[in-house]
C-alpha cells in the first residue's frame, strides 16, 4: 500500500513538472509574440528560446523565432529554426516556403529545386526552379521553365536576362539578342547587361549597335576599364566613327605600349582603312619586339604592296610565309578575292 502511494504521488508530481513546463512555454511564447508585434525582435528572440527550453518540440515558437530572425537578418539561426520545424513536421508548408527561398538565396540550387517541387504555398516555385536549372548549367530546362515565367510576367526583366545568358552559353548568339534586348529596356540601371549587348553586337560585326550600348553602358555606370575601352575604340573605328575610335586606342597604347594584341589591332586598324604608313609603324613596333613575328611582317609586306612596291611587298610576305606556314591561307585569300 505504501508503494502504490508512493508511485501515485511520483507521477502526480511529474504531471505537474511537465505541466508547468508547458505552461512556461506558452507565457513565455505569448510574451514572445507580444514584444515581436512591438517589433522589439531581440527581445521576442529571446522569449522564443526560453519557450523552446521548456518544450523543445513547440513549433511555433521555433516558427515565430525564424521569423523574427529573419526580421534582424539573421538568416543562419532563421535557416536552422525553419529546418527544425521540417524535421518535425515535413509537411509543413510554411518551414517548406521558407526554407525553398533561404536555399536559393544560399546558391543551394538542388536542395532550392526539391522544396520548391513540394511547395504548394510558393508562388514563384517555377521560377526559383528555372533560376536554379540555369545556376545549374541546365541551360534548356533554364529556357523552357522561363518561358512559362515571362509569358506570365512579361515585366520580368531578371527572368528575360537569364534567358538571353542561357542562349549565349548554348552558343545560340543571334536567339540571346531579342531577350537582351527586352531586358535591358525592362530594366535600364543594369549596365553590365548593357555592356553584354553590345559585346554581342560587336561580336555579330555589328559594330554601330555595339557603340550605342557600349555609351549607354557607361552612362549608367558600368566600369570604363581597359577592356571596355578597347572594345569600344575598335567597335568606333569600324563603325565609322574612325576619328574617336583612334583617339581612344591611341590613348589606351601610351598606357600600354607593349600589347601586341592591341598594338596589332591597331595596325589592323590603320590597314583596313588605307593608312598604310601609319599601320606600317606598327607593324615595325611588333617587329621590333619580335622579329619572328611572321603576321606582323606579312602584314608590312601588304602595306607596301597597297603602296605600289610589290615585288619588295612580295618579298616580305614569302619570308612571313617561311616563318609562318599558316600564313599561306591568306596568300589563297588574296588570289581568290584579289586584294
Amino acid at each position: 500500500m505504501k508503494n502504490l502511494l508512493t508511485t501515485t504521488v511520483t507521477c502526480l508530481l511529474a504531471i505537474s513538472a511537465v505541466q508547468a513546463q508547458t505552461d512556461s512555454a506558452k507565457a513565455y511564447y505569448q510574451k514572445g509574440l507580444t514584444e515581436k508585434t512591438a517589433q522589439h525582435y531581440m527581445v521576442a528572440s529571446q522569449d522564443f528560446n526560453k519557450a523552446i527550453t521548456f518544450d523543445a518540440k513547440f513549433k511555433d515558437a521555433y516558427m515565430q523565432d525564424a521569423y523574427v530572425n529573419m526580421e534582424m537578418h539573421r538568416t543562419d539561426n532563421a535557416k536552422a529554426d525553419f529546418e527544425k520545424v521540417y524535421a518535425m513536421d515535413p509537411n509543413n508548408q510554411d518551414a517548406i516556403k521558407e526554407l525553398t527561398e533561404i536555399y536559393y538565396d544560399y546558391h543551394q540550387y538542388q536542395q532550392a529545386i526539391d522544396f520548391a517541387g513540394r511547395c504548394k504555398a510558393c508562388t514563384n516555385a517555377e521560377r526559383i526552379i528555372a533560376m536554379c536549372n540555369y545556376q545549374q548549367e541546365n541551360y534548356e530546362d533554364a529556357i523552357t521553365g522561363l518561358m512559362d515565367v515571362i509569358q506570365k510576367d512579361p515585366r520580368d526583366a531578371e527572368a528575360t536576362y537569364t534567358i538571353a545568358r542561357s542562349y549565349l552559353e548554348l552558343e545560340e548568339y543571334i536567339k540571346a539578342v531579342p531577350f537582351y534586348q527586352n531586358a535591358v529596356m525592362l530594366d535600364p540601371t543594369k549596365n553590365v547587361w548593357m555592356y553584354e549587348l553590345g559585346l554581342l553586337y560587336y561580336n555579330n560585326d555589328d559594330y554601330k549597335d555595339a557603340v550605342v550600348l557600349f555609351d549607354k553602358a557607361a552612362a549608367a555606370g558600368y566600369n570604363q576599364s581597359s577592356d571596355y575601352n578597347e572594345n569600344l575604340g575598335f567597335a568606333c573605328v569600324y563603325s565609322g566613327s574612325f576619328d574617336r575610335g583612334e583617339k581612344i586606342l591611341l590613348s589606351l597604347l601610351a598606357k600600354r605600349p607593349n600589347n601586341k594584341d592591341l598594338i596589332r589591332g591597331v595596325a589592323d586598324a590603320y590597314y583596313s582603312h588605307g593608312l598604310y604608313d601609319k599601320s606600317l609603324e606598327f607593324c615595325q613596333k611588333l617587329m621590333m619586339m619580335d622579329a619572328k613575328d611572321g603576321r606582323a611582317l606579312y602584314q608590312a609586306g601588304m602595306c607596301f604592296q597597297k603602296k605600289g612596291d610589290k615585288d619588295k611587298g612580295q618579298q616580305m610576305c614569302d619570308q612571313a610565309i617561311q616563318l609562318d606556314p599558316s600564313l599561306s591561307s591568306l596568300r589563297q585569300k588574296e588570289m581568290t578575292t584579289g586584294l
